[in-house]
Parts: structure tokens; C-alpha cells; sequence
């Protein structure tokens, strides 16, 4: 049972960013700062990943661990509406699935970075550098 009314879930719910968390921010700044460059949110690569460096046909997707069901700690379940958080978290792994088959079927290569690896700065760039520069 929800704890909240449906007027103060909606608004709860609406103050959830799709675009520029945290997260995405912190990747952003430092693939900057390392001298990459890349658009966001191209709509023309399927999935709208969140960095497209086009010339090197590569996409960074930077998920939220509980959006998108990570096997971490900031990917638990919540304890109320067990069932509806199901569905959608495994709707969503379903569809990270298929926009990575199809990034990978037109050539291009993914690299996902979760919320909880970011963290180690040093492994982040090191990572970030190791994939962008292969």
C-alpha cells in the first residue's frame, strides 16, 4: 500500500529528473575535462544515450542503479507496491537490452556506467579513457 495520496505521489514522482542527474553531471565534467566531446541525448542513436561521441561511434549510458535494477545496494526494492516496482524496473532492464542490441547492430559500441561505480574518480577515468580511446 502506497503511503503517500496520488496527488503527493505525482508530485513526488515529477521532481525525478530524466535528464542531467547528478550522476549523468559528474561523467559529464570529467569526459570534458579530459578533452572529449559529445552531444546528449541524440535522439538519432536508439535509446537517447546520454553521451554520443559520433566520430568514434561510441555511446555512454550512465544508469541510476534503482531505475534500472542493478544488483547493488542502491538497487533494492522498495517495500511498498512490490509488484508495480517489478514490472517497471524489469520493463526497464528489458529495454536497456534491446537499445544495446541495436547499438551494437548498427556498428556503434555502449559502455554502461552505473551510479554506484561512480564513486572511484580514478577508476572513472581510467575506464572512460580505456573505452573512448580503444
Amino acid at each position: 500500500m502506497d503511503t503517500l495520496t496520488p496527488e503527493e505521489r505525482s508530485e513526488r514522482m515529477g521532481r525525478v529528473r530524466s535528464k542531467d542527474t547528478k550522476p549523468e553531471m559528474r561523467v559529464h565534467r570529467l569526459a570534458h575535462g579530459m578533452g572529449y566531446r559529445y552531444r546528449l541525448h541524440d535522439r538519432r542513436v536508439p535509446g537517447s544515450p546520454d553521451m554520443v561521441f559520433a566520430g568514434r561511434r561510441k555511446v555512454v549510458f550512465v544508469h541510476g542503479c534503482f531505475w534500472h535494477g542493478h544488483d547493488c545496494k542502491l538497487g533494492r526494492m522498495p517495500k511498498s507496491r512490490v509488484e508495480f516496482w517489478s514490472r517497471k524496473i524489469e520493463g526497464n532492464r528489458d529495454r536497456d537490452a534491446r537499445t544495446l542490441r541495436q547499438i551494437s547492430d548498427l556498428g556503434w559500441r555502449a559502455l554502461v556506467l552505473w551510479e554506484c561505480q561512480l564513486g572511484d574518480a580514478i577508476w572513472l577515468r581510467s575506464t572512460l579513457a580505456g573505452f573512448l580511446d580503444a
